[in-house]
C-alpha cells in the first residue's frame, strides 16, 4: 500500500504562507520563491541583530565623548579614569547619564581628574 505524503506537504506550505504573510506577491503564491525569501529573512534577521549591538555602541560612544568634551576631557581619557579609578559603569549607563543627567556625568569626571 502506497503513502500519500499530501496532508504533510500541504502542512509545510501552509508554515511558509504563514511566513510570507506581507511579502509581495510572487513571493506570497510561490511555494519555492516564498521559501527562498523566508529563508534570506531569516539571515537578513540574524545579521541584523549582530548590527542592532555594533550600532548602540556606537551611539552610546558618540554621546560619551561629546559629554566628555563639554566637560573638557576626551572618551580615552574618560575610559581609561573610569578604569583606573574603579567605577563601573557600562557604556550604556555613562551615555544615558551623559544625555539625563548632565550634572551626574559632570560629578563622575570631576571624580576621574581628582584621582589623577
Amino acid at each position: 500500500m502506497r503513502v500519500k505524503r499530501g496532508t504533510s506537504t500541504h502542512k509545510k506550505h501552509l508554515k511558509i504562507r504563514k511566513a510570507t504573510k506581507g511579502y509581495s506577491h510572487p513571493n506570497r503564491i510561490s511555494i519555492k520563491r516564498g521559501k527562498q525569501t523566508v529563508t534570506r529573512s531569516l539571515q537578513f534577521a540574524t545579521r541584523d541583530r549582530k548590527n542592532r549591538k555594533r550600532t548602540f555602541r556606537q551611539l552610546w560612544n558618540a554621546r560619551i565623548n561629546a559629554a566628555a568634551r563639554i566637560n573638557n576631557t576626551t572618551y580615552s581619557k574618560l575610559i581609561a579614569g573610569l578604569k583606573k579609578a574603579n567605577i563601573e559603569l557600562d557604556r550604556k549607563m555613562l551615555a544615558e547619564l551623559a544625555v539625563n543627567e548632565p550634572a551626574a556625568f559632570t560629578a563622575i569626571t570631576k571624580e576621574i581628574s581628582a584621582q589623577k
